[in-house]
């Protein structure tokens, strides 16, 4: 059974900093693109960024770029979301997310973790 669990979410004000995680427990990981999306209140769930099992495949939504960054552990079967100079509109629910086997198909999801961006 896979599992993905989230942690590192919370509360900050307008251009701070948080890093959230998603660690993966079973089923095969290195072969897997991670992703990450996020649902505000009243809206749909948006893409924010994605990263190729190897890492070498990364790409972002248009509204994080330059402030996001994805990256990966294959060894701690962990993906990762640093977020700098976060704006109100960044307040959401993140979710992680693995696609299946050589695919962009997300298959398994978190169970999320919010972050809040408020002064």
């Amino acid at each position: 059974q896979v599992q993905l669990v989230e942690s590192g979410g919370g509360s900050v004000q307008p251009g701070g900093s948080l890093n959230v995680s998603c660690v993966v427990f079973g089923g095969t990981f290195n072969n897997r693109r991670g992703g990450w999306f996020r649902q505000a209140p009243e809206k749909e769930r948006e893409f924010v960024a994605s990263i190729s099992g190897g890492g070498s495949s990364i790409d972002y939504a248009d509204s994080v770029k330059g402030r996001f960054t994805i990256s990966r552990d294959n060894a701690k079967r962990t993906v990762y979301l640093q977020m700098n100079n976060l704006k109100p509109e960044d307040t959401a629910v993140y979710y992680c997310a693995t696609a299946q086997v050589n695919s962009r198909n997300w298959y398994y999801w978190g169970q999320g973790t919010q972050v809040t961006v408020s002064s």
